[in-house]
């Protein structure tokens, strides 16, 4: 069975940092881009990062470049995102997604891209 499965949010101060971990199972992992996103009360669902198959190739939104960081191991099947320098508006829910590719390249942060999506994991960034 194909799956994602995220961890680490939870409830952080402004200034603080979390680790984020997508876990993926079912799948041959390196043949997937992945991507991270998150989904605010009354905001769209927003990209904050992507990651290529082999992981050479990132991208990010200006609204997290510079503070938050994603990276694979695909021997581990994960993908992690570290976030720095949290904000109260970073606060949502985040979401790993994947896609198969034959692209080694590939990384976007369009939601339409990918089909396979994990249940999320809540950041809340409050003092």
């Amino acid at each position: 069975q194909l799956q994602l499965v995220e961890s680490g949010g939870g409830l952080v101060q402004p200034g603080g940092s979390l680790r984020l971990s997508c876990a993926a199972a079912g799948f041959t992992f390196d043949s997937y881009t992945i991507g991270w996103f998150r989904h605010a009360p009354g905001k769209e669902r927003e990209g904050v990062s992507c990651i290529s198959r082999n992981g050479d190739r990132t991208n990010y939104p200006d609204s997290v470049k510079g503070r938050f960081t994603i990276s694979r191991d695909n021997t581990k099947n994960t993908v992690y995102l570290q976030m720095n320098s949290l904000k109260p508006e970073d606060t949502a829910v985040y979401y790993c997604a994947a896609r198969a590719t034959r692209f080694q390249a590939m990384c976007t942060m369009n939601p339409l891209e990918f089909g396979l999506w994990g249940q999320g994991t809540q950041v809340t960034v409050a003092s």
